[in-house]
C-alpha cells in the first residue's frame, strides 16, 4: 500500500517536470517585460519637480476661478506623467468647482491607489512564484538523477543535474528582479498618489495657494542687521561715557 502511494506521488512529480519548465520561462518573460515597462515609468518620470507641480497646479485653479474649463483641463493634463494619472486628473478637473466634488474626488484617488496596487500585485507574485517554480524544478529532476547515479548512468545524471541546477538559476533571478521592481514601484506610486492629492487639494481649496517661495541666497543678508549692529555700538559706546 505505501509503495503504491510512493510510486503514484513520483508519478505525479514527474509528470510536473515539463510543465514547471513552461512556467519558469513563461514566468521570466513576464519578468523582462515587467522590467521593459518599469524602464519606461522612470524615463517619464525624469523630470518630475515639485516646484512644477505647484506652479501648474495654482495656474488651473486660476482657471477654475475665471471659468475657463478648456484651460483648466489643459494645464491638469499637463502634469500626467502617465496614462493613469492622466485619466484620474481629467476626473479631478472635470469635478472641481461642481456639487459634491470633494466624495467624488477622493473616490478618484481611491480607485488610482486600487489600479497602482494591481499593478504592484504582478511583481509581487512573481517574488513569491519565480523562487518557487526554481525550487520544484531543482526537486523534480534529482529524483531520476539520484536513479542514474545508482544504475551508474553518469549521462543521465549530469543531464538531469543540469535542469535542475538551471531552474534553480531562473527562478532566483525572476525573484530578485520582481523584488527589486517591487520596491521602487512602491515608492513611485506612492509618489504618485502623493502629487495628485495636492493638485486635487488645491482645486477644492477655499484659495488658490501661492508658490513657493524662492531660498533666499546663502550669502545675501538683510539691510537692517548693519543698522542694527550700528544702533547696538550707539548704545554701548553712551552707557561708558
Amino acid at each position: 500500500m505505501t509503495h503504491s502511494i510512493d510510486q503514484a506521488i513520483y508519478h505525479v512529480a514527474s509528470a510536473l517536470e515539463v510543465p514547471v519548465l513552461i512556467a519558469a520561462l513563461v514566468a521570466l518573460a513576464a519578468t523582462l517585460f515587467e522590467l521593459g515597462a518599469f524602464g519606461v515609468e522612470l524615463l517619464h518620470r525624469r523630470g518630475r519637480d515639485f516646484r512644477r507641480l505647484s506652479e501648474h497646479a495654482n495656474e488651473a485653479r486660476a482657471a477654475l476661478d475665471a471659468g475657463d474649463r478648456d484651460q483648466l483641463t489643459t494645464i491638469t493634463t499637463s502634469l500626467a506623467w502617465t496614462a493613469a494619472t492622466r485619466e484620474t486628473l481629467l476626473a479631478i478637473a472635470d469635478d472641481a468647482g461642481e456639487p459634491l466634488a470633494e466624495p467624488r474626488i477622493a473616490k478618484e484617488l481611491a480607485d488610482f491607489d486600487f489600479a497602482s496596487q494591481r499593478r504592484l500585485a504582478r511583481t509581487r507574485l512573481l517574488v513569491r512564484v519565480g523562487p518557487a517554480l526554481g525550487l520544484m524544478g531543482t526537486l523534480i529532476p534529482l529524483s531520476p538523477a539520484l536513479e542514474g547515479l545508482a544504475k551508474g548512468n553518469i549521462t543521465e545524471l549530469s543531464s538531469d543535474l543540469r535542469v535542475a541546477f538551471s531552474v534553480t538559476v531562473v527562478g532566483l533571478l525572476i525573484g530578485a528582479i520582481a523584488f527589486g521592481i517591487s520596491l521602487i514601484r512602491d515608492r513611485i506610486y506612492g509618489q504618485d498618489l502623493s502629487d495628485l492629492e495636492y493638485v486635487a487639494a488645491v482645486l477644492t481649496a477655499d484659495e488658490a495657494l501661492p508658490p513657493p517661495a524662492k531660498p533666499e541666497p546663502a550669502g545675501r543678508t538683510s539691510s537692517s542687521e548693519p543698522n542694527g549692529a550700528k544702533a547696538a555700538a550707539a548704545e554701548r559706546s553712551g552707557a561708558t561715557r
